[in-house]
């Protein structure tokens, strides 16, 4: 899904104008399309006359077999073609070609009309780095009768646009349209990685990460039903729902590793707590067994704090997300040396606390131990040793995933 993105084409293949004369540049993904490419590039050329912007057309084709890339060629279209599979490889190959300040995308199935170009355009003559379409009603769009299957549009958009309002802070109201204008020089920065369906979305989280650099807007559009004939969708619901919802995760260590890792860790501490005090709920006592629960749960909660910090470290790294200036001073402070004292204190502290009860056990003669007076030592005990041997191991771990970083 993040594989290492394709070769770049040659610019100067079918180069029609030269660089300095086009603003706008429109891409089209095409997969044998052949049903309707030749009506969205008519479109796309009114679209373009209609800004007055000098303008071109790439189609940016991924292997058809079905006469697509003539077609585009017979309508004046630049054909770039793209070898490595994949709706983001196509985009890629397509935008790298790209000559105009601006870039409109848009799929080739007549689902979108391009002639509302001059509507992102000028949005993007105002000076927004990222114009996103907008189907859905909550931003002021229109979904034609039949144009969007029932689970997409009742579910799954809306689900997947407040996941990335509310886990990436996204301004905007419909997260999988594909039809947005940005300008050339945001996606360069933006680095993109998804050669996939998710490359729409990593474009929105990315964009959102710069926040106060980055203006967003948004622009209402209808979306019409798909109008190929030859074959069926290349989205599929399940398949490419679970991809979205992986991906999402996978750019947010923070809800996917950190805030579940402290929830589950307080709620294990408390439960500890009310263990060791031996206190009664609903009558029923809770003891030696409840503390042992508590004690899992702060191990698996603390894994999963150091898990947060590792994959965000390693993203962060990689390209992926965008480094974050208050997590990066984090080392500045939890230096490996710092990590492997308080990891080798807690190591002795839990050490500790079972020495005690073997101590005791020894100096009575070894008897038969009585657990609820020594379990309340031995778990908190053995949970204090497990998490100074992880904060040891971790403390290593990060600084070499953080190396780079110093």
């Amino acid at each position: 899904m993040t594989d290492v993105p394709p070769p770049r084409p040659d610019p100067a293949a079918e180069e029609p104008l030269a660089t300095a004369e086009v603003e706008l540049t429109v891409v089209m993904p095409c997969l044998n399309e052949a049903d309707t490419l030749a009506t969205c590039i008519e479109k796309a050329l009114a679209g373009i006359e209609a800004t007055g912007a000098v303008g071109e057309i790439v189609v940016a084709d991924n292997g058809s077999t079905d006469g697509s890339p003539e077609i585009a060629r017979g309508l004046g279209a630049r054909v770039v073609p793209v070898a490595r599979p994949g709706y983001g490889s196509a985009l890629m190959g397509g935008i790298d070609a790209a000559r105009g300040r601006f870039v409109i995308m848009g799929d080739a199935d007549d689902s979108y009309d391009f002639g509302e170009i001059p509507n992102l355009v000028a949005k993007l003559r105002e000076g927004n780095d990222l114009v996103q379409g907008c189907r859905l009603p909550a931003g002021g769009g229109t979904v034609a009768p039949g144009a969007m299957p029932f689970l997409h549009r009742w579910l799954g958009n809306p689900m997947f646009t407040l996941m990335v309002r509310v886990m990436f802070g996204a301004p905007i109201n419909d997260v999988y349209c594909g039809l947005r204008g940005f300008s050339k020089a945001l996606y360069d920065r933006l680095d993109m990685r998804c050669t996939g369906m998710e490359f729409a979305t990593e474009m929105i989280i990315k964009a959102s990460s710069w926040k106060d650099e980055v203006r967003i807007a948004e622009v209402p559009i209808t979306l019409h039903q798909d109008g190929r004939k030859a074959h069926a969708p290349h989205l599929k619901t399940f398949r490419d729902g679970w991809r979205t919802l992986r991906f999402f995760l996978m750019l947010s260590p923070s809800w996917l590793f950190l805030y579940p890792g402290m929830l589950l860790a307080a709620l294990g501490a408390a439960l500890g707590m009310v263990a060791l005090a031996g206190m009664r709920i609903g009558g029923v006592e809770i003891g030696p067994h409840s503390l042992l629960v508590g004690g899992l749960a702060i191990l698996m909660g603390y894994q999963s704090v150091l898990f947060s910090v590792m994959a965000k470290t390693f993203a962060t790294e990689e390209g992926l997300i965008r480094e974050d200036p208050g997590f990066t001073r984090l080392f500045d402070y939890v230096k490996l040396e710092v990590g492997l004292i308080g990891g080798v204190v807690m190591l002795i502290g839990g050490l500790g606390l079972i020495g005690k009860v073997a101590w005791q056990w020894q100096a009575a003669g070894y008897p038969d131990l009585h657990y609820p007076d020594t379990l309340p030592w031995v778990i908190p005990g053995t949970v204090l040793a497990a998490l100074g041997f992880e904060t040891f191991l971790f403390s290593f771990f990060i600084s070499i995933l953080g190396m780079r970083r110093r």
